[in-house]
């Protein structure tokens, strides 16, 4: 899903009640990881729910898939892997993942401590993709 799909699915609810039920559905639609990733070396330090990351390359793409203990983490974590499943490396560096939390108007309704993981989950990613391309 792309970020104009996401702002789109965003302008159909006319609360946030209703947009973070969305958020929610987003993440029950994720598949799940097995017991054996959900591990410390797929755990994404600074979220203050716990958050898994896995992430796989393939040719110059990365593929993520993630979960998370709380229901809207795992919302958000769904809307970090349709921002970035498929991007380039060079892609993910340049996506400006603030600008896009900022115009789904996440910034202005989540939590200091949910922002926080967010912006750690997004690090996460960015981490990665560097790593990736370093082998």
């Amino acid at each position: 899903m792309s970020l104009e799909t996401l702002l789109e699915d965003f302008a159909l609810f006319d609360d946030w009640e209703e947009r973070y039920r969305f958020i929610i559905e987003l993440g029950n639609g994720l598949a799940p990881l097995s017991d054996a990733e959900h591990n410390e070396a797929n755990k994404v330090p600074g979220c203050v729910s716990q958050v898994w990351l896995v992430t796989e390359a393939q040719d110059d793409r990365l593929h993520f898939r993630g979960d998370s203990d709380a229901h809207i983490v795992r919302g958000l974590v769904a809307i970090l892997l349709d921002l970035y499943n498929g991007k380039s490396r060079a892609e993910i560096a340049a996506f400006d993942a603030e600008g896009a939390f900022a115009q789904l108007g996440l910034s202005d309704h989540l939590t200091p401590q949910r922002s926080n993981g967010f912006y750690a989950m997004v690090q996460r990613i960015r981490n990665d993709a560097a790593a990736a391309a370093a082998d």
